[in-house]
This record gives structure tokens, C-alpha cells and sequence, in this order.
């Protein structure tokens, strides 16, 4: 089986992976950090400007599919200091609206090229 995975051109990835991959309606879309695909570099600024960043690189993946915000149904966040969850939430917020995707939100230790904050999600096409 071929993987048909989708690539944006607004998105930057920092490894040999797609930014997402099919499975039949589902998008499983790569994690993201919050890399400027201008400059490539990471954003800098609070965890709040962080998480803008990796939502506007997701949001081009979904756009590259064919997909938006409303066809989100999880999503994964990873965060550096458990203490940034208030800012990240707030943000979070104002990209989603009721009823809210189902998410998870973990604590790890470091994060690629010291990146405060990675999101990953899981989007369906609608049949």
C-alpha cells in the first residue's frame, strides 16, 4: 500500500517525515513546533506565541487537505513546563469552538531545537 500523505508549503518540518498521512477519512497529522517556516527558526516569545505558531503550521496541513478546524476530532499536546498549561489553553481556545476536539495534553522533558511546545492532531474528512 502507497501512503498518501500531505505536504504544506507554509509548514516546516525539521526530519524525514510528512506533515500528514491518510488512513481512509482519517488525517493523522505530524506533531508540529513552533518554526517559522520563513525563517526556519523557532519562535521566539512566551509559550502563548509558541502555541499561535504551531496552530497556524497545523492549520496550513489541514488547509493543504482540503480540511479545517471544525473537522479536528483529537489532539495531542506536548509541554516542556506543565506551568505554560494556562497560557497554552487560553490559545487553545480561541482556534477550536464548542464542541471542543477531544485532547491530551502531557508533560516531557525536552522538545526538538528547545521548542517549549509541540501539537500534533487527528482530523476526518466528512463523508
Amino acid at each position: 500500500m502507497s501512503r498518501r500523505t500531505v505536504n504544506a508549503s507554509n509548514a516546516a518540518a525539521v526530519g524525514p517525515y510528512s506533515h500528514a498521512t491518510w488512513a481512509g477519512n482519517l488525517l493523522f497529522c505530524s506533531g508540529q513546533t513552533p518554526l517559522d517556516s520563513s525563517t526556519g527558526k523557532l519562535v521566539d516569545g512566551t509559550v502563548a506565541d509558541q502555541t499561535r505558531q504551531c496552530f497556524d503550521n497545523l492549520f496550513e496541513v489541514l488547509e493543504a487537505a482540503g480540511l479545517g478546524s471544525d473537522d479536528v476530532v483529537s489532539v495531542n499536546v506536548y509541554l516542556t513546563d506543565m506551568d505554560d498549561f494556562g497560557q497554552m489553553n487560553k490559545i487553545y481556545a480561541t482556534r477550536f469552538s464548542s464542541p471542543y476536539p477531544a485532547r491530551t495534553t502531557i508533560g516531557c522533558a525536552s522538545l526538538p531545537l528547545g521548542a517549549r511546545i509541540e501539537i500534533g492532531l487527528t482530523a476526518k474528512r466528512q463523508s
